[in-house]
């Protein structure tokens, strides 16, 4: 697991990559806004149209090298961006690394699915928490190559991947072994269950909605309204995130202990009060020290949740664990952003505190979707792998649906 949580810091640090390099394009090389945004959307239309795909392959037939070609196919996309002049090229670049992340992530996370044992959210948190990591600190990480070595420092964008990539080659044997085995007895999955995952992807779209909403304009809200200055605003950002990997932390075992769903509908019902709560205190300008805690609490509850919606659509689909994390992790998430223009002319026409409190009606609609999720099944003890086949890589021997 921390081979894999490890792997999926390095994959989503380049996620994060292109959008702190973008100003950098403009200048030195004349591109337009238009052309800038457009570089963004094709890295994210190929990570999250392609994942399903990758993750109904997977299922039928295992490929774990898909996630060291992934880490290297992310991070060459993006070094190749600081290097090319030609602007069709650009735009292939920036697929070519989307498509990377799409054959990491549900390969990634089907194995972490099997290395989680009896304790899946508890397992997958930290799977989970290393996109939130990398998600968190690529801007960081891009500012900092980039202000040393100018575009060129693009480069060591693939530094990274390279050496996790070299050491995920050579662990694959020893990945492969946590896989259900052939055996003589064939183990019954159980059915999928498309109608709840319909509802959970329902859910984690709305919830992506509020989450990225939030996102884009905590730093607006920061300057706009609290009257801090832009770098207050990207910090405030940054300690969001960063509270939400240690909810994603704690989210994992609670799931395991009182169910998947009743983190979902605290999660999303949570943000609801503090992010009205926080507007209700700030919003004609209030102290900065209180919003900024606010926020990383509301960041801490709202991503609590990652890891049980994800091992909740696996659960969902016992014998799609790869198409199920494709659509979670991926597609979900990435349709979750298409509101963020709606939410940009809430601000235009309202101010930004109408937008969050937008973002607390998207939560809200998220808590409604989650009552309408089936009642969880019980979990059950481990089964050993040698009664699976390969087939059967839905899911790892230590959770069944009844």
């Amino acid at each position: 697991m921390a081979l894999l949580a490890t792997a999926h810091v390095a994959d989503d640090l380049n996620q994060s990559f292109i959008p702190a390099l973008l100003p950098y394009l403009i200048v030195q090389w004349h591109i337009s806004h238009a052309t800038a945004g457009t570089l963004v959307l094709c890295q994210a239309i190929s990570s999250s149209v392609v994942q399903p795909a990758i993750g109904h392959l997977a299922d039928r037939r295992s490929m774990p090298w898909l996630i060291p070609l992934g880490l290297v196919l992310a991070g060459g996309g993006v070094a190749a961006l600081g290097v090319i002049r030609v602007l069709p090229l650009l735009f292939v670049a920036a697929l070519i690394s989307g498509i990377g992340v799409a054959m990491f992530h549900p390969e990634a996370a089907r194995f972490a699915n099997y290395v989680s044992g009896e304790k899946k959210a508890s397992g997958m948190r930290w799977f989970t928490v290393g996109g939130n990591l990398g998600f968190a600190v690529g801007p960081a990480f891009a500012t900092a190559v980039l202000a040393a070595f100018g575009l060129r420092g693009t480069a060591l964008a693939a530094l990274p991947v390279l050496v996790v990539a070299t050491i995920v080659a050579f662990e694959l044997r020893r990945l492969s072994s946590f896989a259900p085995a052939r055996g003589k007895v064939r183990r019954s999955l159980g059915n999928d269950d498309w109608a709840a995952f319909g509802k959970l992807s329902a859910f984690v779209i709305v919830r992506s909605m509020a989450y990225l909403g939030m996102v884009a304009f905590i730093p607006l809200y920061v300057v706009e309204v609290l009257h801090g200055s832009p770098a207050a605003g990207g910090l405030t950002d940054t300690a969001f995130l960063l509270s939400g990997a240690l909810g994603t932390i704690a989210g994992g075992p609670i799931a395991d202990r009182v169910g998947r769903k009743p983190v979902l509908l605290w999660s999303t019902g949570g943000t609801v009060v503090l992010v009205c709560t926080l507007v209700a205190l700030t919003r004609g300008g209030g102290p900065l020290w209180l919003a900024v805690g606010m926020l990383i609490v509301t960041g801490f509850v709202l991503v609590a949740s990652q890891a049980s919606f994800v091992v909740l659509g696996q659960e969902y689909l016992p014998n799609r664990v790869g198409f199920a994390s494709g659509v979670t992790l991926g597609l979900a998430v990435s349709l979750g952003g298409g509101l963020s223009p709606a939410l940009g002319a809430i601000a235009d026409a309202h101010g930004v505190d109408a937008t969050l409190l937008t973002t607390a009606a998207l939560a809200l609609a998220g808590t409604i979707i989650g009552f309408t999720l089936p009642k969880e099944p019980r979990r059950y003890a481990a089964v050993p792998a040698a009664v699976a086949t390969p087939d059967d890589a839905g899911v790892v021997g230590s959770t069944g649906r009844s």
